[in-house]
């Protein structure tokens, strides 16, 4: 039985182009598609989830979901947001290693952290 090799080219190419597809679709990428993202939305005074581990090269965005007003302030002052109303984000890139404290300014008892390895 003869084959047609262009059959055999399109199927190669198909295989190919699906296994790119999944792994694009489970590696989390942001806007600029080469660097990962983690979301912490903050939701009935607490930061969820309140920790996150990361790679290096992360970018972290929280999202306020509450009715009221927080912030996400860094207890060493390596990042400070403004007030966020409903629905408004803040994103930080983490560059370096090591262990990322957070509170909210208006709520100091909320507070959570960020691992970065």
């Amino acid at each position: 039985m003869k084959r047609n090799p262009m059959i055999l080219i399109f199927a190669v190419i198909s295989l190919l182009a699906s296994r790119a597809a999944s792994k694009a679709e489970a590696s989390p990428q942001n806007a600029r598609g080469n660097e990962a993202a983690t979301a912490v939305n903050i939701d009935n005074f607490s930061f969820g989830p309140a920790a996150s581990k990361v790679a290096v090269g992360t970018t972290v965005k929280w999202t306020n979901r509450d009715d009221i007003p927080h912030t996400v302030v860094s207890t060493d002052g390596v990042f400070k947001s403004h007030a966020l109303d409903t629905d408004d984000t803040f994103s930080y890139k983490f560059t370096k290693v090591g262990t990322y404290e957070y509170f909210c300014s208006l709520h100091p008892k909320m507070t959570g952290k960020v691992v970065v390895e």
